[in-house]
């Protein structure tokens, strides 16, 4: 299977984050609690200082360092460009919606929070297809999956769950959305995994030269 052209692969990569980050702001903004990754981070940002964001890469660097360990391997500090880029565009979501995304009613409140998620999984799908740099927490699931040999639903889930429980120490905005996301996310995400990965192959078969490529390897079977 050819990879995508560089070009390509950092243009999906960048929509991607801008997506994923969308929707992370969006969840936070729907105040009936974020993910319990987000929810950490806003209650660290709120009880210790910093930004959201800061705190998505200084928690990605300790990740980064875990991650090495439960692999076995050389940490993947390019991991951390991803984290860096994530935890800007959060800030700068955060400080671009703050004022436009407040819903009041209970019924906005869950539809900001339900596009949220959805968006949020759709550009993870997106960024994690490109296999450049995952976010360490992303890592994190794919590691998981592997390990355990399940799918991305149970080890997302799994990791949902120690973060749950270490924002409930920093008292972060933990509230329905945090046990929806927790529910969820997991099984958004696994659906559109292979349905995004679809579309990045038939990219991939549009690409110049990926006609010749293919029709070289059809020769040698």
């Amino acid at each position: 299977m050819m990879p995508l052209s560089r070009v390509n692969q950092y243009l999906i990569y960048a929509i991607g984050i801008l997506i994923l980050t969308l929707g992370i702001t969006l969840t936070i903004q729907s105040e009936l609690g974020s993910s319990p990754f987000d929810a950490l981070l806003v209650g660290l940002s709120l009880n210790v200082g910093l930004t959201v964001g800061s705190w998505e890469i200084i928690i990605a660097l300790v990740m980064i360092f875990f991650n090495s360990l439960l692999q076995k391997q050389k940490p993947e500090y390019l991991g951390l460009v991803t984290a860096l880029i994530t935890g800007f565009c959060i800030d700068f979501w955060l400080l671009l919606l703050r004022t436009w995304v407040a819903p009041d009613l209970l019924f906005f409140k869950f539809l900001c929070f339900g596009c949220g998620l959805i968006v949020a999984g759709i550009g993870t799908a997106l960024y994690l297809q490109t296999n450049f740099a995952p976010i360490p927490i992303d890592r994190l699931t794919l590691s998981l999956k592997k390990i355990t040999r399940t799918n991305i639903f149970f080890a997302r889930t799994l990791i949902n769950i120690v973060f749950l429980f270490m924002a409930f120490i920093f008292n972060g905005p933990i509230g329905i959305g945090t046990a929806l996301s927790v529910c969820f996310s997991g099984a958004i995400l696994n659906v559109f995994m292979p349905c995004i990965g679809k579309m990045i192959e038939k990219l991939r078969s549009s690409e110049p030269g990926s006609n010749e490529v293919n029709g070289n390897h059809s020769a040698r079977q």
